[in-house]
């Protein structure tokens, strides 16, 4: 080692340690003649008399590695062609072996001081880095992201344009749809609603929510003995007919209900088709809305139903009853009014529709099938005693509940019914269950088919076996009926006042080990547990009667005569939004994947949407 008063040089190793007949040494005091004899030694390349090498010494073929493959494609090597100093010293390390290149480098780095040791650690934690996905097939980056979540993927798409065109693949984000929509993810914990048809680029949503009721009592619905907390409405008779359309378009609108028109699908990425689920997740969660208001009944609405699956149209319809007697078709997409129903000589108390059919049940007892699309009535159904305040059917069978106390059960393709009695006051809402796993509970065997229906010419069985139906009535009480035996097989109670609606819905049961077990039903009226009639949660936060509630898998709502509408979480029973908008009391809603829509005594249709 030796020092200056004037310079510094920093000689780790003498000079002649290093210097070789077949090595030079990297030496700022060596001569161009030096420089030169080494590069010609690093090629070995003394050409002969001709000009031209031996052919046996021509260096083989050598294959870069990646870094220097990238280095080659960027040019890097000619932006430092100019240093020819130091090129031969290159040139010799390039033609070495990978032992050799380790030794020289191993000398190297004997030589150096801190600072240029800083400046190898600088450029070595920026050279040393690889993009996996820049060697690695496509098939193998794609599994890779697979692992990652969906806040993972989009960060992934930021780091350059190859990454992005891997991380929105199709198939990585159609997975992640898979784990979440319709379902509650294991990792996350977020479920996202399903919006069937919303992939495509025509408006179609959620699945049609069953019908919900209204459930009030009024002056007109009752005798004057009836109790004094009935509430009490007066409202008088009018004249009626069949069907009529209270809108100047009715023959335009008709024609967009009944007459198919082609439409055009394409699918959209299934990011975009996450992120908009995402994004009305979080205002469920949030409780933000846009609110918009259909005007059009006299009088309080009572029942409402809603679809937005329908092939044709490809609108959302949406149906109300009224207490003006009179049923309307909405495009609940513009909010327009495409129909109305009249007919009934008194209010419109419940009502259910399908692709075919609406079925209406009124206070003047009887039940009309209605041809919604055209706006036309089919037929009368006459049996109650007094007036009908809840329906609810599916392919053959329609179950109607009364004022009169009793359940009549219709047979849809000949109007033959029988009836259930059980309750000892009004049956305010009536919900079919295809119980198949049930039939246990029932408590004596079933009567022969024709023995089936009252009304004669009714030969052919129209109930499996195993057809249930729940009713809830002004008593308290909760009663599950075998339809095939008539009997009632089991009594929920708890209730200290009117129930005046249910909903069923079947909710995964979960073995110990994490696999999906089989699909366990639960009654939402508070929360029952089927099987075994126990209540399994109650919800508080209303300060006077619920008129109607509604459920899916993540989330239950219900409208209060405290004009609020409360949405709860299933998970854990707490109030996760409250939706203030109506005047009056809140007398049916129902319930879609990303809206609600409600009904009330101040004669409004509100439809509150999440979607953004």
């Amino acid at each position: 080692m030796a020092s200056s008063s004037n310079s510094y040089v920093c000689d780790t190793l003498p000079a002649p340690r290093l210097a070789t007949g077949d090595s030079p040494m990297l030496n700022q005091e060596e001569d161009s003649d030096s420089e030169v004899n080494v590069e010609d030694h690093d090629h070995g390349a003394q050409e002969t008399e001709s000009g031209s090498p031996p052919p046996s010494q021509q260096p083989p073929a050598r294959k870069l590695c990646v870094r220097h493959q990238r280095m080659a494609d960027e040019g890097t090597n000619l932006k430092l062609q100019h240093r020819e100093a130091v090129n031969a010293i290159w040139s010799n390390f390039s033609s070495s072996s990978h032992p050799r290149r380790a030794l020289i480098l191993q000398g190297l780095l004997t030589m150096c001081c801190f600072s240029q040791l800083s400046l190898l650690t600088e450029q070595l934690a920026h050279l040393i880095r690889i993009d996996p996905f820049s060697v690695l097939p496509r098939e193998v980056s794609l599994k890779v992201l697979g692992y990652l979540d969906a806040t993972s993927l989009c960060r992934a798409a930021q780091v350059s344009r190859r990454w992005r065109a891997l991380a929105d693949d199709d198939i990585l984000w159609r997975g992640i749809c898979e784990q979440h929509i319709g379902q509650k993810c294991r990792k996350c914990g977020w479920a996202l609603p399903v919006l069937e048809k919303k992939r495509t680029f025509v408006k179609a949503v959620s699945p049609s929510p069953l019908p919900s009721n209204g459930k009030r009592k009024r002056a007109d619905d009752s005798s004057p003995e009836r109790d004094s907390n009935k509430r009490n409405r007066t409202s008088d008779d009018g004249n009626t007919s069949d069907s009529s359309d209270c809108s100047p378009q009715a023959q335009s609108a008709c024609s967009i209900l009944v007459d198919p028109g082609a439409t055009t699908q394409v699918t959209r990425p299934w990011k975009d088709v996450y992120s908009e689920r995402m994004t009305i997740e979080q205002n469920w969660r949030r409780g933000r809305c846009l609110v918009r208001t259909l005007k059009g009944h006299t009088d309080g609405v009572m029942c409402l139903q809603f679809t937005e699956t329908l092939t044709h149209p490809t609108f959302p319809v949406l149906i109300t009853g009224s207490y003006d007697r009179t049923a309307r078709v909405w495009n609940l997409e513009t909010g327009a009014e495409l129909h109305c129903l009249k007919g009934h000589t008194r209010g419109v108390r419940a009502l259910q529709f399908d692709n075919v059919k609406l079925i209406t049940g009124s206070m003047d007892s009887t039940l009309k099938v209605w041809d919604w699309r055209r706006g036309k009535l089919i037929r009368t159904l006459t049996g109650h005693t007094a007036g009908v305040v809840c329906l609810n059917f599916d392919a053959n069978v329609l179950a109607s509940g009364s004022v009169d106390s009793t359940i009549k059960v219709w047979n849809l393709r000949t109007g033959g019914a029988f009836t259930l009695r059980g309750h000892s006051d009004w049956v305010n809402t009536v919900q079919l269950w295809d119980g198949q796993n049930a039939t246990t509970l029932a408590t004596s065997s079933a009567p022969r088919a024709q023995e089936m229906f009252d009304a004669p010419g009714s030969e052919a069985p129209q109930i499996d076996v195993g057809k249930m139906l729940f009713s809830g009535s002004d008593d308290g009480s909760i009663r599950l009926w075998d339809l095939t035996s008539r009997t009632c097989v089991r009594m929920f109670t708890g209730h200290v006042a009117q129930v005046q609606s249910l909903k069923l819905l079947l909710e995964d049961e979960c073995k110990p080990d994490g696999e999906e077990g089989k699909k366990k039903p639960v009654l939402i009226q508070g929360q029952w547990d089927i099987e075994t009639g126990k209540t399994v949660r109650t919800y508080f936060g209303h300060i006077e009667g619920v008129w109607g509630v509604a459920s899916d898998k993540m989330r239950l709502v219900s409208g209060s005569h405290d004009r609020t509408i409360k949405v709860w979480s299933r998970e854990d029973g707490s109030c996760t939004a409250t939706l203030i908008g109506h005047t009056a009391a809140v007398s049916c809603l129902a319930l879609g994947e990303d809206k609600i829509v409600s009904g009330g005594d101040d004669n409004e249709i509100k439809v509150w949407s999440f979607s953004g």
